[in-house]
């Protein structure tokens, strides 16, 4: 079953369950996901909703820093409820020691090519980014790159 098919049971499932919450923020999701597909007329792979539902995280985690620096609380636990909502359609999450890994392999392989610099940052970058992508925060993964670079 596709991730697609998968948050769609889910909204019916809380739509049984009387889950308000839960059901907001699955149609949320479920709204961008239909949005998408319509604009650029595509259909819509596991890939693409993983990345739909980290923007969607990463929009939410912003949204916290904002109501916590202007003491909305009461917004900062919606923010965080819809969060817990939508992390379980992520795939699990790769540990330090993996991520660490997978950048010492891509440093290596671009120190190879002599590329140095801004330029190595985007080509280590652009070889990190299809192996790491839903599996490591990708901001996170960019400060570790440039620590290993600088």
């Amino acid at each position: 079953m596709s991730l697609k098919e998968t948050i769609t049971n889910d909204m019916k499932a809380a739509m049984k369950a009387g889950d308000s919450q839960k059901l907001g923020t699955i149609r949320m999701l479920l709204a961008a996901m239909k949005q998408r597909e319509v604009d650029e007329r595509i259909t819509l792979t596991d890939a693409d909703v993983v990345a739909l539902v980290e923007k969607a995280i990463k929009q939410r985690k912003e949204a916290i820093a904002q109501f916590s620096a202007g003491g909305r609380n009461d917004l900062v636990d919606k923010e965080t409820a819809e969060i817990a909502v939508l992390t379980p359609y992520l795939p699990a999450q790769m540990s330090d020691a993996e991520v660490d890994a997978v950048l010492a392999a891509a440093v290596a392989e671009v120190a190879a090519t002599g590329v140095t610099g801004n330029a190595a940052m985007g080509k280590v970058m652009a070889i990190v980014k299809p192996k790491l992508a839903g599996k490591a925060d990708m901001s996170a993964v960019s400060g570790k790159v440039k620590a290993k670079l600088g």
